[in-house]
């Protein structure tokens, strides 16, 4: 009850944010949330069902493209056309499920990140979508919705800030529901399955768990929800182009490194790696790629002397987990 309530009052503290700060901050929390979604997307696979996935930018594109196609190509609501983007990427994720299943390891990694070149190369065709350098997004379609108007009725401010308030809205609400589905489906039988796949997956395998079920369900739900994100990224974004859509260092190189530094295969880590990720970005983004020289040192050092990432080694050190994910033994019944 006391870990619900903490929730709650974040949730509704964050929630705050685009009445009370500057349309500038919303800007950039939005950008952290997405960033917190597609790092708790990565977790799951990497940290929880032993999928390390260096082409999860491939599912965010998906997803934007199919926004953009039923906006412009369609005339949907931008709103729909996430939803769409979603379900796009969960259908094309069975094809490569299908194929990338076929390898372990290093390999899988590599064909991952194939797919996601394979599907950028395959968009940069879409003539229709501005093939390679690709297209804006017309601002009526998504300034004239009639949430929109409402929004501004109640808060005042620019359709452009409307804008930037609801897609903020949206991706706070995707990330409570991605931390409040894991919390509840890691938990449950399925999820520690899942966990006993990734740390043995013969063992688990003998005791009845199917190692490919699991994983494929996960894959599956990882890259809908990333599709999602993608989608609701390239709304605000305004304008989208395959080299955007499809960019392995800001959708996939960042989340992992959110991921290493937080804790992988903890729940809070994504969260605590997000938080440093946005302290160093806005301390160190005026020096250039020193910036990003110095992200990779850190998490280099990370790796060397806290593989467990922050919150792992938090929890190691102190042993205390406000978010535990095992259940403990049954007690042994004494003979009468």
């Amino acid at each position: 009850m006391r870990n619900l309530l903490i929730f709650a009052a974040v949730g509704l503290a964050l929630a705050m944010v685009p009445i009370l700060g500057s349309r500038a901050l919303v800007q950039d929390l939005f950008m952290v949330l997405c960033l917190l979604v597609l790092a708790l997307n990565w977790n799951l696979l990497a940290g929880f069902a032993g999928l390390v996935s260096v082409g999860q930018q491939a599912f965010v594109g998906i997803g934007a493209y199919a926004m953009f196609a039923s906006v412009i190509l369609l005339g949907l609501n931008p709103l729909l056309g996430v939803v769409i983007g979603g379900l796009a990427a969960m259908v094309l994720s069975v094809p490569v499920a299908f194929f990338a299943f076929r390898l372990h390891g290093a390999y899988f990694a590599v064909g991952t990140w194939a797919v996601a070149d394979i599907a950028r190369l395959s968009f940069s065709q879409w003539k229709a979508l501005g093939g390679g350098t690709g297209t804006a997004l017309p601002k009526d379609a998504v300034q004239e919705m009639a949430i929109i108007q409402l929004l501004r009725d109640l808060f005042g401010g620019s359709k452009a800030a409307a804008v930037d308030m609801l897609t903020y809205w949206l991706a706070l609400a995707l990330v409570l529901a991605m931390l409040a589905g894991a919390w509840v489906f890691l938990r449950s039988r399925m999820g520690l399955g899942l966990q006993a796949v990734r740390d043995n997956p013969v063992a688990a395998r003998s005791v009845g768990v199917d190692p490919t079920r699991l994983k494929a369900l996960v894959f599956l739900l990882t890259a809908f929800v990333t599709g999602l994100c993608g989608g609701l990224l390239f709304i605000q974004i305004g304008r989208i182009s395959p080299d955007a859509a499809f960019s392995l260092l800001d959708w996939t190189a960042f989340v992992i490194f959110i991921v290493v530094i937080g804790g992988i295969g903890t729940l809070p880590g994504p969260i605590v790696g997000v938080l440093v990720f946005y302290g160093l970005e806005r301390a160190l983004a005026d020096y250039g790629t020193l910036y990003l020289i110095l992200l990779g040192l850190i998490g280099i050092a990370i790796m060397l002397f806290a593989r467990r990432g922050l919150w792992g080694t938090f929890i190691q050190r102190t042993g205390f987990d406000p978010l535990p994910l095992g259940h403990r033994a049954p007690a042994r019944r004494q003979p009468e």
